[in-house]
């Protein structure tokens, strides 16, 4: 089965863990944590992440008492994840949100730092229909994405699986990764993009996910029913 351009990051994860590496800090992402407290989101609620990655933001939360599923397409990266926090492992599991779906909704939905990996319009749409589609009828979602809300940019698709040269940020350590995808909308795209999928912003500015993000827009949105 011909893989899906938006994988490649699972080939990044394994490229890195079979060096004893962790691509990403282990710092949260402070919007998340204001988020739940400025919405008021009781520990009784529950979350859903989408593209967890090594699982810094959802350890966060789940040490502060919430009910936390996180999700990410890559297994080497949820293996990871249980691997890192075995007295979580139930709270990782593996999903395609683009393809997939889950039985239950959730009162909070948040994804830092995924949609710019998604290029087609196809594929954005399906990432935010999934959302809608998993939001209770009074919940909320946290989107992040990286730009800074007025540029256009995309990479090619066709390379995503092919190896760069990067340094590791938390080694100095030069490694050969895959290249993965990105694609950069201005902040009127991204008003677009969601309110076709049938959400609507209740917020939105720019904020950052240090060190690893230091610019990334953000919407807060619930679904327009």
């Amino acid at each position: 089965m011909e893989r899906k351009y938006y994988e490649a990051y699972d080939d990044r994860y394994r490229q890195i863990h079979s060096q004893n590496l962790q691509w990403f800090y282990d710092d949260p992402t402070p919007i998340v944590i204001e988020t739940v407290k400025e919405f008021g989101i009781p520990q009784s609620q529950k979350i859903l992440e989408l593209g967890c990655g090594e699982g810094r933001d959802a350890y966060g939360l789940l040490q502060m008492g919430y009910e936390v599923l996180a999700t990410d397409i890559s297994e080497a990266a949820i293996q990871y994840a249980r691997n890192k926090w075995p007295q979580y492992g139930k709270n990782f599991a593996v999903l395609d949100c683009i393809d997939g779906k889950l039985e239950e909704k959730f009162d909070f939905i948040y994804a830092v730092a995924v949609v710019h990996m998604l290029v087609e319009d196809a594929h954005r749409d399906a990432f935010y229909r999934f959302i809608r589609n998993h939001l209770t009828e009074t919940g909320t979602a946290l989107i992040c994405t990286m730009g800074d809300g007025t540029i256009e940019r995309q990479t090619d698709i066709n390379t995503a699986f092919d190896l760069q040269t990067r340094t590791h940020e938390q080694t100095g350590k030069q490694v050969q990764i895959a290249s993965t995808s990105c694609r950069m909308v201005s902040f009127d795209t991204l008003r677009k993009e969601l309110q076709r999928n049938g959400l609507v912003i209740l917020q939105e500015g720019i904020t950052a996910a240090p060190p690893d993000f230091p610019q990334l827009m953000h919407a807060i949105v619930k679904t327009n029913v």
